[in-house]
């Protein structure tokens, strides 16, 4: 079957963070209305290939397009990209992989890379049993909860350092998204604290965005607004988004309350945040591209899925945006 291609269109896309190997979120999915699909396609999770294999990224884009839905964008490491992060030997074979999965992706029509540039410790919660709303179960970061064991001495970096070497990437892959005609969408690091167990962090605060986009005006070269990171940030949530309104890519709309030290992962709607009004925001400031409900807790029933990533709260959730969004006269597909 011929693989559908994504299709530019003047409104926001909700799309689902969806496995790329078919299970009950594809179908979930398709009844709440979703057709549009971010993946993460890393071998372990695909059975294939990394994307910088067009065929298996071919293979998993057709996956999607017989179930009716289309691929428009890839999330999260998709190999190994620990010798690119730390500037270690062998960083330059990964980062010809990484070129050459981006020319994938630009002639698969797939037009959007989310990434981050967190060493060696990637998302980071301290307590994923935290008891929320009527009996479910979220996530908690507390930064005096962290395992006060330094990680290996070889898998650290220093702030400097790390900034060096995501110059370093940032120059020797923009040429080729940009030829690929592909966004790549900067997201920040989860939580936004540095050091981490000795791992230095960069992507901590605004002021750090604006030094990553001041490197290059790509149209390739962009954001991952990922709002509750922002707000996890102290800053002015509302005020970033206008910041940083012409370099946005990705929407990933989700709440917190607390600080980037201590936090908890709320529902969408008993946040702290106005989650109408920042909607009403993206809008107003031209977005027109991919938004996705992003961690959510786990309702009763669902205790044993990955934490943040249970299916009933993401189904809430996205009847929620869409709600707000036809309240609102929005348009979105």
């Amino acid at each position: 079957m011929r693989a559908a291609r994504a299709i530019p269109i003047p409104s926001m896309v909700i799309a689902d963070f969806l496995p790329p190997r078919p299970d009950r979120s594809w179908d979930l999915a398709r009844q709440v209305g979703i057709t549009h699909v971010i993946a993460k396609c890393a071998p372990e999770l695909s059975g294939l290939n990394p994307p910088w294999d067009i065929e298996a990224l071919r293979s998993i884009q057709e996956r999607f397009a017989a179930a009716g839905l289309i691929l428009i964008g890839l999330e999260g490491d998709q190999f190994d990209m620990q010798r690119i992060k730390l500037g270690l030997d062998g960083r330059d074979e990964d980062l010809a992989r990484y070129r050459q999965m981006l020319a994938n992706m630009g002639q698969l029509g797939i037009g959007l890379l989310c990434y981050n540039f967190m060493a060696t410790i990637g998302w980071c919660r301290t307590d994923v049993r935290v008891p929320a709303r009527g009996g479910a179960i979220t996530n908690r970061f507390h930064l005096a909860g962290v395992e006060q064991k330094l990680v290996p001495l070889e898998e650290r970096v220093t702030e400097e350092k790390l900034w060096e070497n995501y110059e370093y990437f940032i120059r020797a892959v923009l040429p080729a998204a940009e030829k690929a005609d592909v966004k790549m969408g900067l997201h920040p690091d989860d939580p936004p604290v540095s050091p981490l167990r000795g791992v230095g962090r960069i992507f901590t605060t605004p002021v750090a965005f604006a030094r990553a986009m001041a490197l290059s005006s790509s149209p390739s070269h962009r954001i991952t607004f990922c709002q509750a990171n922002f707000k996890a940030m102290g800053c002015d949530v509302t005020a970033a988004a206008r910041r940083f309104a012409d370099r946005i890519a990705f929407v990933h709309f989700r709440d917190i309350a607390g600080t980037a030290e201590d936090f908890i992962e709320t529902f969408h709607d008993n946040g702290p945040t106005d989650m109408p009004a920042m909607l009403r925001l993206y809008h107003e400031i031209g977005f027109l591209g991919p938004i996705r409900v992003d961690h959510v807790p786990s309702l009763a029933g669902e205790e044993n899925l990955p934490h943040g990533y249970a299916l009933l709260g993401r189904l809430f959730a996205v009847g929620y945006m869409k709600g707000i969004l036809d309240t609102a006269r929005i348009p979105y597909r």
